[in-house]
């Protein structure tokens, strides 16, 4: 059973005017003013303005009297309403292969096909949060059974994630305001004036009346909520996309005619491609059903692709997923995200030099919800900033390690704070406690002295690591250090941390 998550984005108009202009200031206060004739009020504020006093409604000239700092920018909904579809696009290419558009404020996926998200619903959506979060978008990320109820939580929660378990919506959302149900202001304001209050004691009450006075509307949001009838996404589609497909007039549902037609999709997809110069890189394949339900799988390549074998190939190893049901009636394949691919020029020497590529297994495991990467070094002189992580096939980047000292072949995540005995300042520990177990020193070299980057943080101007290699009584090698130089306070608090492992 799929599920479904909701990402609201309360922020996105004051968000949308910083991100457009990096130069404001992250404490100053942004408020949104929106004008009909001569009445002007705030239409939306920043957290900044918020804590001031200053909220949606409020009318503009009483908001510059509260906080005479306000910056006051007229709304603009189209650039909002633009940037949201932006937005939703690029979650399509990160995230899911069933992404849209939600209200003016939001946008659904659902989990189906987003393979590569594995590892638990919540570090999915702390990952999804974290992502926003460092584009300079505030978001609130809800997960739950169905499309209705992932809304209303994400919007009446507060917190930044929200987990609603499996067959808990009843639980979850018979408490909220009847606003979060999904109809018009003015259904909702005459329930109000009926007595309703909240969505559970609408749901309690009997269909016939409420559909006789506001017709099949609120039963029917009712339904979707508490998952008795479908509400399908229609994934966002823009004009750059290349997708072919094909509609059938008698269902299939058997696995090798499912396949025959993604073969064929292929052939048309990458003769698209190479009529236009490109290579696809994540490429989904769109399931639609008899009953209106829609299921999808993500197939990603490390580098831009336009083999026929190979791309059909990575989709036949996993149409087994597919749940075909009463019958499918519409084949879809999309090029999400394609690159330049130019043809390469085969070799006229009567030798061919042998090329061992490793892209195929690349693509294997990631199409398998593996996360695979390589290493590469940085020009930093603090170990854990010397190391980031690019693409498994990506070029090789020009910067080196420096190899005159020598470097654990494993460094921790993060640096273990440890108990020791020496002598400072200079002197190795005679003994080291670390995760319980006490190791004597029997050999140790040092030390190495690694200065702070302080043209990086002004913190780190005097800071100073003493890092040793240090041998214990069981034959490990291990690489510690002190903060500070065993001396001056302002170097560092004089504590021992293990980082890294040798062979």
């Amino acid at each position: 059973m799929t599920r479904v998550v909701s990402i609201y984005l309360p922020n996105l108009p004051t968000d949308r005017i910083r991100r457009a202009d990096p130069s404001i200031p992250a404490e100053q206060a942004i408020a949104v003013i929106a004008k009909s004739g001569s009445k002007r009020w705030v239409s939306a504020v920043d957290d900044t303005a918020k804590k001031a006093g200053v909220h949606v409604g409020m009318q503009a000239a009483k908001a510059q009297a509260l906080f005479r700092g306000l910056t006051m920018i007229d709304a603009d909904p189209a650039a909002d309403a633009a940037a949201l579809e932006r937005i939703t696009f690029w979650a399509l290419t990160q995230y899911s292969p069933i992404v849209a558009v939600d209200g003016h404020d939001g946008l659904v996926m659902d989990t189906e096909g987003a393979d590569h998200l594995q590892g638990g619903e919540e570090p999915m959506l702390a990952r999804i949060a974290n992502q926003f979060r460092a584009k300079g978008l505030t978001a609130r990320v809800a997960i739950a059974d169905t499309w209705g109820a992932a809304n209303a939580c994400a919007r009446a929660i507060t917190r930044e994630i929200v987990i609603v378990p499996r067959g808990e919506t009843v639980k979850a959302v018979e408490k909220l305001p009847l606003s979060l149900l999904r109809v018009p202001d003015k259904t909702v304001g005459d329930l109000r004036t009926l007595g309703f209050k909240t969505i559970g004691e609408l749901a309690n009450t009997p269909r016939a009346p409420l559909t006789l006075r506001f017709g099949p509307e609120v039963g029917r949001r009712l339904d979707q909520m508490f998952g008795r009838m479908p509400e399908p996404i229609d994934p966002i589609r823009t004009d750059e996309l290349i997708e072919v497909s094909r509609s059938f007039a008698e269902p299939i549902g058997a696995a090798e005619t499912i396949n025959k037609y993604v073969g064929r999709l292929v052939v048309e997809l990458v003769d698209e491609l190479q009529r236009r110069g490109l290579g696809v890189r994540r490429t989904d394949l769109l399931v639609e059903k008899v009953d209106g339900t829609l299921q999808a799988i993500r197939a990603g390549t490390a580098k831009p692709a336009r083999d026929v074998a190979w791309l059909t190939k990575l989709f036949k190893d996993r149409t087994e997923k597919i749940e075909p049901g009463f019958g499918i009636e519409k084949l879809t394949l999309v090029a999400v995200m394609s690159e330049p691919l130019n043809e390469a020029q085969k070799s006229s020497s009567l030798v061919e030099e042998e090329v061992i590529d490793l892209t195929p297994l690349i693509d294997i495991y990631g199409n398998r919800g593996q996360r695979v990467y390589r290493v590469a070094p940085v020009a930093s002189d603090v170990p854990e900033r010397s190391v980031q992580r690019i693409g498994a096939a990506s070029d090789p980047v020009e910067a080196t390690w420096v190899t005159h000292w020598r470097r654990p072949v494993r460094l921790l995540a993060r640096p273990e704070q440890i108990d020791v005995m020496a002598l400072m300042p200079d002197h190795p520990p005679v003994w080291i406690l670390w995760r319980g177990k006490r190791r004597k020193v029997k050999n140790a070299d040092g030390p190495e002295r690694i200065f702070g980057e302080w043209w990086e943080r002004n913190s780190e101007m005097a800071a100073v690591r003493d890092y040793f290699v240090v041998e214990a009584d069981a034959g490990e090698r291990l690489w510690i250090f002190r903060s500070g130089d065993g001396v001056d306070p302002e170097t560092g608090n004089h504590r021992w941390f293990m980082h890294g492992i040798f062979a």
